[in-house]
């Protein structure tokens, strides 16, 4: 008999005899495939942004790791992912010529998940007020203007201050201007062509913090904030609303179309609010919207941002009080700046900020005096002797 003809004969089976287990070929392309761990399967949710009827991208967010089947009782994991306003319509940016303005619409929204503020860092630090944040931030807006920082630098400042208190517990007042003047120097060699010098910085202090402390803060800033430095702050959200609604269908959307007179008056109500540590408790597109919102009209902020009015109407309100206090001021104007020919508006500016906040806060305990039911009733106090009627 042939080799072949061997391997084909019919062998007699043998039912008592114990079955062997052969071992299966396996197929090309499945033998160096590895099957996942059940436990080790990644999750993701899919949020869907848009309101019922639209068509928008879906988000990707990962969810902590968790067996398959199994119900999650500690929900403890879900504490860094925020989905407050973030349910929005599709991208109000327009067709772009150089990126997806779906994916760049989507990286902007998955910033406000990454980047997260609070105010109530203040609780974790028992010696510091919020009024030494105001104070700070005041200043940090005054070396900004006289070194012609841009806003967008200001702002990252802010937000890289306000994200690294929360990361720190039992911080001194003593330390508050170093973390402040650090966290500008950080900001502006991240947005300036030419920032200043580590000497301007810690001259700028007048000697209350040397350039070997500010190198030192720096480092520790960074490995507090793991390197992550890139949010879209109140500024670069107003410019996106600002340009979304001004521009054209044949123009640069790269190239500012918005009023330039219109855009400093809302970036000064937005320099104000940010002195208030209650802004914190908003998103800041939120903000950018709300403010947005004053000196246009929620139709417009609607259509530059797809921002419901439950999304922005407690911001709304809360602004109020800043925005009447705002239009009480001067008009700002456009400053010249000697090593600045164009894109004026762009840099940062300062004006007597503590003083507009302080009249900002008056108005708001004036509103908060009258909704309270013993501003309405009053307290029932028995008269003075005087103001009694003569035959009583």
């Amino acid at each position: 008999m042939s080799r072949r003809s061997s391997r084909n004969t019919l062998q007699e089976r043998n039912e008592n005899a114990p079955e062997q287990n052969k071992p299966q070929r396996k197929r090309k392309g499945e033998c160096n495939r590895r099957v996942p761990s059940t436990a080790k399967k990644q999750h993701y949710e899919i949020q869907n942004r848009c309101f019922e009827g639209d068509i928008s991208p879906s988000v990707l967010i990962e969810t902590p790791q968790k067996e398959v089947h199994q119900e999650t009782a500690n929900l403890s994991g879900f504490k860094r992912f925020r989905f407050k306003n973030l349910f929005v319509k599709p991208s109000p940016l327009p067709c772009l010529s150089w990126a997806s303005s779906d994916d760049v619409w989507i990286k902007m929204l998955n910033k406000e998940l990454k980047y997260v503020h609070d105010k109530g860092f203040i609780q974790q630090h028992p010696n510091l007020q919020p009024k030494m944040r105001s104070i700070l931030l005041d200043w940090l807006m005054e070396v900004s203007e006289v070194y012609t920082l841009h806003r967008e630098t200001f702002y990252l400042a802010q937000d890289i201050f306000d994200r690294f208190m929360l990361t720190q517990k039992d911080i001194g007042k003593d330390q508050l201007q170093l973390i402040g003047i650090t966290s500008l120097f950080i900001a502006s060699k991240i947005e300036e062509i030419y920032p200043p010098k580590l000497q301007e910085f810690a001259y700028v202090t007048d000697g209350a913090c040397n350039e070997e402390e500010i190198l030192a803060k720096e480092l520790v800033i960074l490995k507090a904030l793991k390197w992550e430095l890139c949010p879209e702050t109140v500024i670069s959200w107003l410019k996106l609303y600002s340009q979304v609604d001004s521009s054209k269908d044949d123009a640069n959307f790269l190239i500012p179309q918005f009023s330039k007179e219109t855009y400093i008056q809302i970036t000064q109500l937005l320099d104000l609010c940010i002195l208030d540590i209650n802004c914190l408790d908003y998103q800041y597109g939120v903000l950018a919207a709300a403010a947005f919102c004053h000196f246009t009209s929620f139709e417009t902020v609607h259509k530059v941002s797809g921002l419901t009015w439950d999304s922005i109407s407690s911001c709304v309100r809360w602004m109020n009080a800043f925005a009447r206090a705002v239009r009480e001021w001067p008009r700002p104007q456009l400053k010249d700046f000697k090593k600045v020919a164009a894109g004026r508006h762009n840099i940062q500016t300062h004006v007597d900020y503590l003083a507009m906040l302080s009249e900002a806060h008056d108005r708001q305990q004036d509103s908060l005096d009258r909704m309270s039911p013993l501003a309405v009733a009053g307290i029932l106090t028995p008269p003075k002797s005087t103001e009694k009627p003569a035959n009583a």
